[in-house]
């Protein structure tokens, strides 16, 4: 099939992805976020341990050359313009992550960001289902049943997750892969980490699980997740952290941001560590002037929300290239 076919057949759905951009706009408009741009090739695209990016070179008009990144997330960026100005703002971005491709990953694809400062976790969640009843029906029929937009969302802790769907005392067993494999009764894999082992259980027990009739808030993640978030001060144990998950798909990662420039410099060096071990030639400088800009930042909650994936849900199509142009 052509491309001109193909995006005739898919024009109902790419008009519906189109309303939910001009919705987006609207919502955070009224609510006075500033929408930003921020720069796509950067850098320092980011410290993830699992993530490829796409390298490029810059060409400068001395003949020299520096190495460029396309951003797996333009969240350094955005959170230095809050540093800067102290607003809200939200971004929809094009991001790309090498080597990715399924029915809900593509190399290319858009990004949905918000940086609400003096927010916490519970009022970014508030927000992020107001946002979600503004640019989705009020429920979705899919294939495996109804999900309810309108009734409240479900907020449930990684730690509850484990107990009702693995039987396991997560935070208690701590950070011993074989407990935590002998507590779930499964075998321990060769050269399974607990990390390893945690993401499997939450793949294979957990994520099937949730979100099916309802939407579900996943929070309060164990300390070795946190990533850009803060500790919790009521329980170290835990990241101030929460991903939503909505007809077994995961739409969003969001975090009560860790405004701590050295506890980030040593997460982001322990990370750099992890990544290369897995990917040698993923390898640039640490974002100093992010990392310096840092303290200045309010507190604040952001969130990163696949786009795609949300116009997925709206029109109850099956790949994320169906709610995309051009593949």
């Amino acid at each position: 099939m052509t491309d001109i076919s193909r995006i005739a057949e898919r024009l109902p759905l790419l008009r519906r992805r189109a309303q939910m951009l001009r919705a987006t706009r609207a919502f955070f408009d009224a609510r006075g976020y500033l929408e930003v741009e921020t720069p796509y090739a950067v850098p320092t695209p980011g410290e993830e341990v699992h993530l490829r990016c796409f390298r490029t070179v810059l060409e400068r008009p001395d003949g020299g050359e520096e190495t460029r990144f396309l951003h797996t997330s333009p969240e350094f960026a955005m959170k230095r313009i809050v540093a800067a100005t102290g607003l809200p703002v939200f971004q929809l971005a094009r991001v790309w992550r090498n080597g990715e491709a399924s029915a809900l990953h593509a190399p290319e694809f858009s990004m949905l960001e918000w940086y609400r400062p003096q927010a916490d976790l519970a009022s970014l969640m508030d927000e992020t289902e107001e946002f979600l009843r503004a640019t989705l029906p009020p429920r979705l029929e899919r294939a495996e049943g109804t999900i309810e937009i309108d009734a409240p969302f479900e907020r449930l802790t990684v730690a509850e997750a484990f107990a009702r769907y693995v039987g396991v005392d997560l935070l208690g067993i701590g950070d011993d892969a074989s407990a935590l494999a002998a507590a779930a009764e499964t075998p321990l894999r060769a050269g399974e980490a607990w990390e390893d082992l945690f993401f499997r259980l939450l793949l294979e027990r957990i994520e099937p699980q949730i979100g099916r009739t309802r939407p579900t808030f996943l929070t309060h993640w164990p300390a070795a997740q946190a990533a850009l978030s803060r500790r919790d001060p009521a329980d170290p144990r835990v990241a101030l952290r929460f991903e939503l998950y909505a007809g077994g798909i995961e739409l969003a990662n969001a975090f009560e941001e860790l405004t701590d420039a050295r506890e980030q410099r040593a997460r982001f060096e322990a990370d750099r560590q992890r990544r290369l071990e897995f990917s040698p030639d993923q390898n640039w400088p640490l974002d100093e002037v992010f990392l310096a800009e840092l303290p200045n930042m309010p507190p604040c909650s952001g969130i990163a929300l696949g786009f795609d994936r949300l116009a997925m849900l709206a029109v109850g199509a099956p790949r994320l290239s169906d709610i995309m142009w051009l593949n």
